[in-house]
């Protein structure tokens, strides 16, 4: 059997790298389309993965109060990802990162666990990097933000590994 390419995962003050995905909605997206704007939440998901069935809908809340862009960027099909989004109640736009394409901004961003959620700068470096479900990470950035991430009904995990 063959060896897989393991990729190295981006770290803090690393050039986020350019990529230009297919959009869920229709048409295409590229990085330096996204930063003049502000800085950008990536985040990199597979519809089958219960850690990303968890952490989305959260992240769902920081991009329900506008507070700072979030991209979903899902490693499945057009089909699955609409699925998932119906299912799980996501609004926030999504990309397409497929295995049919080769997941090229998978691999140049590094991810071997999902979800993986990056900030990017307006200068396109990396800010934070985040793996799996870390509440306190997740917590941290929706409070930069100035959002409320947990409600005092919510019961989640410290760390779920993805």
């Amino acid at each position: 059997m063959a060896a897989r390419k393991q990729y190295e995962l981006l770290s803090p003050g690393d050039l986020a790298p350019g990529f230009r995905l297919q959009r869920l909605e229709g048409g295409e997206v590229s990085l330096s389309n996204l930063l003049p704007a502000g800085p950008i939440l990536l985040v990199f998901y597979k519809v089958s993965c219960p850690v990303c069935q968890m952490t989305l809908p959260y992240l769902e809340r920081i991009h329900a109060a506008s507070a700072i862009p979030i991209y979903a960027v899902s490693q499945n099909d057009a089909e699955d990802s609409r699925e998932f989004n119906q299912e799980y109640g996501i609004t926030m736009p999504t990309l397409l990162d497929s295995e049919e394409a080769g997941f090229p901004a998978s691999n140049d961003y590094g991810i071997s666990h999902v979800p993986t959620t990056y900030l990017i700068g307006v200068d396109g470096k990396i800010q934070r990097v985040i793996e799996s479900w870390n509440r306190t990470e997740l917590e941290a950035v929706a409070s930069g933000v100035g959002v409320r991430l947990l409600q005092a009904t919510d019961n989640v995990p410290a760390f779920r590994a993805g």
